[in-house]
C-alpha cells in the first residue's frame, strides 16, 4: 500500500476514534497530530507531534506554544501549526463568552481561567488593564506594558485614556510572574497602592489586581488589600483636609 494511503487510513480512523468517543483513549501525541493534520491533511504527521511534545513537554505546552515556537519544529509550517492555532482561539473566545456581560466583582477564578490560557508560559511578564462598565460588564481588555512590571513602568495617564475612551467605570488589573509564583513582591503592592489611589482620585473603582501564576494566581480583593487600599486613601485625605482647615484657621489668627 502507498504510504500516502497509509496515512490517509491512519488519519481516519484517528477522526473516527474521535467521533465515536472523543478524546477518551487518545494519546496525547495523537492529539496533537490529529490538530496538525487540520492543516496539513496529506501529510503524515506523527513525528511532528511527538517532536513537539518532547520539546514542549506537555500536551498543554503544546496548546500554549506560540506559531513561531510551533513553527521550529522541523516539517511544521503555518499551514500545519493552523490547527493548535485554532484551538488556541477557540479556547479564548469560549472563555471569553462565559466572562463578557457577567459581574465580575466576585469572579477573580473567571478573570484567571479566561487569561491564564495566554498568559501562563511567558517568559516575560505582561500587565494587563481590564476595562469594565458601571454594571461590571468588560468593554475591553487592554495589554498595558511588557517587561518588569513596577510603579515606574506603568503609565496611569494611559490607564485613565483608556478607561476615558471606553467610558469606563471600573478597572481590573492582571499581570504574570514568570517564575510560577503568584505572590505578591513589595513592588506589586506599591504599585497596586498606587493605582487605587489613581483610581480614587479619577472616580473609577480598582475592582482587584490578579497575578498569574504556575496554575495558581493571586487576587488582592479576596486577600482584602483593595479595600485596605482604599481606606488608606480615605485616610489620607480626611488628614490632609483636617490640615487645611487648621492653616485657614491659623492665617485668619494672624
Amino acid at each position: 500500500m502507498p504510504a500516502d494511503e497509509m496515512h490517509k487510513g491512519h488519519r481516519r480512523r484517528l477522526r473516527e476514534k474521535f467521533l465515536k468517543s472523543g478524546l477518551s483513549g487518545f494519546h496525547d501525541y495523537e492529539i496533537v497530530e490529529l490538530l496538525l493534520t487540520l492543516g496539513s491533511p496529506r501529510k503524515d504527521c506523527k513525528p511532528q507531534a511527538k517532536e513537539a511534545l518532547k520539546r514542549f513537554k506537555t500536551l498543554r505546552g503544546v496548546l500554549s506554544a506560540s506559531a513561531e515556537e510551533l513553527q521550529q519544529i522541523e516539517g511544521v509550517g503555518p499551514h500545519s501549526a493552523f490547527g493548535v492555532r485554532l484551538v488556541q482561539e477557540v479556547a479564548k473566545e469560549y472563555l471569553k463568552g462565559k466572562i463578557v456581560d457577567q459581574p465580575l466583582l466576585k469572579s477573580s477564578r473567571e478573570i484567571f481561567d479566561y487569561l491564564y490560557h495566554t498568559m501562563r508560559d511567558r517568559k516575560k511578564e505582561l500587565f494587563k488593564v481590564i476595562y469594565l462598565s458601571s454594571q461590571n460588564q468588560i468593554i475591553e481588555v487592554a495589554d498595558l506594558f511588557e517587561g518588569t512590571v513596577d510603579s515606574s513602568a506603568i503609565s496611569p495617564r494611559e490607564i485613565v485614556e483608556g478607561a476615558l475612551k471606553g467610558n469606563a467605570a471600573a478597572l481590573i488589573f492582571v499581570h504574570n510572574h514568570p517564575s510560577g509564583n503568584p505572590a505578591p513582591s513589595t513592588s506589586d503592592k506599591q504599585l497596586t497602592r498606587e493605582l487605587v489611589y489613581v483610581g480614587k482620585i479619577m472616580q473609577m473603582k480598582v475592582v482587584d489586581h490578579i497575578i498569574i501564576g504556575n496554575d495558581r494566581y493571586y487576587s488582592f480583593a479576596d486577600e482584602g488589600l483593595i479595600e485596605e487600599y482604599e481606606m488608606d486613601f480615605l485616610n489620607l485625605r480626611l488628614r490632609g483636609t483636617s490640615e487645611a482647615k487648621r492653616r485657614l484657621y491659623r492665617a485668619k489668627l494672624m
